[in-house]
């Protein structure tokens, strides 16, 4: 056996500790000053003197290691790691919550991944315990920072670490499931690569699934409002045991390597990708991944029954002060640094106007007012009973339509012409522009809203049948357009050439005919391009990169496609359709809906739905335009048989009320962060005889916001 020991350093410094070299018996001792940790050193290897990367060296003490020669050359040398990098250590297991196994003798890589093929920056080997220990040329990144445990060519496990890399990490399978859903969009062909702005989202998201330091289930999973109130935390968990059968058994791993194959893309190599590829198409080969997911279960307790599909959500509900439970959330918008801009209708337990709206990091959490940034809930600006709009401006001003609610209409709970104003503006950092009042400026009741390159605001005006212009974002320089008296603008969207697409529901409930029209804006005039009648009781759209109009209409539940022409080219269902609110259309044109259901008694079951979209070789081969890429249910959130509690731990309906156990409720909006997450607004609990008054007061106000990981392509 031949053994070859090099002790070197980085060019001399004051006081450089040295590396003693000594037989030990059969083996060689490595040994060096005490002081040597405190000056920041780390013992390092590699296999030669040409090669770039130089590792870490596991199952060092304090200042010493029993190395125990191989038929390979190994250097080793003391690196001050303080100056030249950050240290990460961590273990590779199999196996998390009943049990778990050290992998020894794998490889682990560090990648820095952004918008280009991701790096190896620094590499290594387990040793006996599963330890690893990596230096990195840096400890920060624009992108993010990952690690990966090389097992065969069919298994690798990943643990995302983020753009700051953290002092341990935990590689297992909980991990790779939880690396996998959030960077869904961006894994796609093998390698994690994307916008790394998008990455960073991603990243964020990771940790509300798993704690990469333990390897464990994340504390908001563990915790209200997830935990058992839905089914979410047991499937990652039924994800990370099907993870485990393929490192145990590779012939488990070669089987979902086929079933997880996406259609226009290579089959996966190994079964991160494909559990990426799930994370993108929760609805194929269901039933059989689930039998793969019962054959070892080291990840307990888990689902207890094959799932309708296998999406993974994150529920948030705290709004930042629960004085301001969050009750009936509207309509979302995101600003320039990911933060979720979120309407509320109504005070919870009651049907009356709240004056509040909340504001969401990207990870979900109320944001906090850090380095300029709003802080949540906002309760200045005039805000009384938020609706449907609110919009962004080019100065990154927050726009937001107040709407009002509940039986009492006096201007304690409604916006009117002599009293409080039917718009609210915010800066960016959540400070209000406008007075205690808000805007009066024409509109009444205001719903959709949307800001084109110029700064003018649309508004569609619900209580007096027309739509308003704010120009160039003033409020008293406004254009105005009166649209048939029943009609009761809705949504308005813009178009590429700056004309506007405005969705007239014809009343909540569909009392009048329902229209769409296509306006355009000359100097401080609105006139008509085009106007068609369809539908019943419309409610938001959204526009393709083709400039079709998708249109929800929830009174009898289709989505109807309007060219830009006015052409109505077709109304789709299926996918679990029923009641849509509102569709956003994704980065690759397909559409995603929100189902409010039926305005009546009858049972309901919340989800959102997928149609396939305009581009045909972005949706699945072999579908049409409109044809459902949803399961039949649409993607549901079932509950794991605990009750549904408010951020207050209070039940949904209150401490007297019905036992609610529906984690995903009546949906108003859903909208499509830059990491492909999709956010769904739980506006309506989902007792609606209780909501509307029939049998109490009413109390309709929906409990926070649904997050499907992973799920739709980002919006370019």
């Amino acid at each position: 056996m031949v053994v070859c020991l090099l002790a070197c350093h980085i060019p001399a410094r004051a006081a450089e500790p040295a590396l003693t070299i000594q037989l030990h018996d059969q083996d060689v001792l490595l040994t060096w000053s005490e002081d040597s940790l405190r000056l920041g050193y780390a013992l390092e290897s590699t296999p030669s003197l040409t090669n770039l990367i130089w590792n870490l060296v596991p199952g060092v003490v304090t200042n010493s290691i029993l190395i125990t020669p191989t038929d390979a050359i190994q250097f080793f040398r003391l690196n001050d790691s303080v100056t030249n990098g950050a240290v990460l250590t961590g273990i590779a297991q199999s196996g998390g919550t009943s049990e778990s196994t050290p992998l020894a003798g794998v490889t682990v890589n560090l990648f820095e991944a952004g918008d280009h093929v991701p790096t190896i920056v620094a590499q290594g080997r387990t040793d006996a315990a599963g330890r690893f220990a990596l230096r990195s040329p840096k400890a920060a990144t624009d992108g993010i920072f990952f690690v990966t445990a090389w097992l065969n060519q069919e298994v690798e496990l990943v643990a995302i670490l983020g753009p700051n890399l953290p002092g341990a990490a935990t590689i297992n399978e909980l991990t790779t499931m939880a690396a996998a859903y959030s960077m869904a969009q961006f894994y796609r062909e093998g390698f994690i690569v994307g916008d790394p702005f998008g990455l960073r989202i991603a990243w964020m998201m990771n940790d509300n699934l798993v704690d990469v330091a333990t390897g464990a289930s994340s504390p908001v999973l563990l915790s209200s409002p997830n935990g058992d109130q839905s089914n979410s935390l047991r499937s990652t968990r039924a994800l990370a045991n099907l993870l485990a059968a393929c490192v145990a058994e590779r012939a488990v791993a070669y089987e979902f390597l086929q079933l997880a194959v996406e259609p226009r893309l290579p089959a996966p190599t190994t079964v991160a990708q494909a559990m990426a590829n799930l994370a993108r198409n929760p609805g194929q080969n269901v039933g059989p991944i689930y039998a793969l997911a019962t054959i070892h279960t080291p990840y307990t307790p888990t689902l207890f029954e094959t799932p309708d599909a296998w999406t993974v959500t994150v529920k948030v509900n705290d709004s930042g002060d629960d004085r301001y439970l969050i009750s009936g959330p509207g309509n979302i918008v995101f600003d320039s640094k990911g933060y979720a801009w979120i309407t509320d209708n109504t005070i919870q337990g009651t049907p009356y106007s709240s004056r509040f709206m909340f504001v969401l990091k990207p990870n979900g959490k109320p944001a906090d007012g850090a380095d300029g940034t709003p802080k949540s809930p906002i309760t200045t600006g005039g805000l009384l009973g938020g609706g449907y709009g609110i919009t962004i401006d080019p100065q990154g001003s927050v726009w937001v339509g107040n709407f009002g609610w509940g039986p009492d209409k006096s201007c304690l709970f409604y916006p009117a012409t002599n009293c409080n104003g039917s718009i609210s503006k915010f800066t960016a950092s959540g400070e209000a522009i406008s007075g205690p009042l808000g805007y009066q400026g024409g509109p009444l009741r205001a719903q959709g809203m949307a800001s084109d390159a110029e700064g003018n605001i649309w508004i569609t005006s619900y209580g007096n049948d027309a739509v308003y212009v704010f120009l160039k974002g003033s409020t008293t320089n406004v254009a105005y357009f009166q649209e048939y008296l029943g009609s009761q603008p809705f949504d308005v969207e813009l178009a590429a050439d700056g004309t506007a697409i405005v969705a007239c529901g014809g009343g909540i409930a569909g009392e009048f005919p329902a229209s769409v029209t296509r306006l355009r804006l000359v100097g401080d005039q609105i006139q008509r391009l085009w106007q068609v009648h369809f539908g019943n009781a419309l409610k938001g759209l959204s526009l393709d990169s083709k400039g079709n109009a998708w249109v929800t209409s929830q009174g009898d539940s289709k989505v109807y496609l309007v060219a830009p022409d006015g052409s109505v080219l077709g109304g789709y269902d299926g996918g679990g359709v029923d009641g849509p609110w509102d569709a956003v259309v994704d980065g690759e044109d397909n559409v995603w809906v929100a189902n409010f259901g039926p305005l009546n008694v009858a049972p309901f079951s919340s989800s959102i739905s997928k149609l396939a979209g305009a581009d045909q070789n972005k949706r699945p081969p072999g579908l049409n335009l409109g044809d459902p890429i949803s399961p039949a249910t649409g993607y549901t959130v079932p509950s794991a048989g605990d009750q549904v509690l408010l951020h207050d731990g209070t039940p949904l309906y209150g401490p007297d009320g019905p036992v609610a156990y529906d984690p995903l409720q009546r949906l108003t909006a859903v909208g499509i962060d830059r990491a492909g997450n999709i956010w769904a607004l739980n506006n309506f609990k989902n007792k609606f005889a209780i909501d509307i008054g029939l049998i109490g007061n009413g109390n309709p106000g929906g409990d926070g916001v649904v997050i499907f990981v992973g799920l739709a392509a980002p919006l370019k």
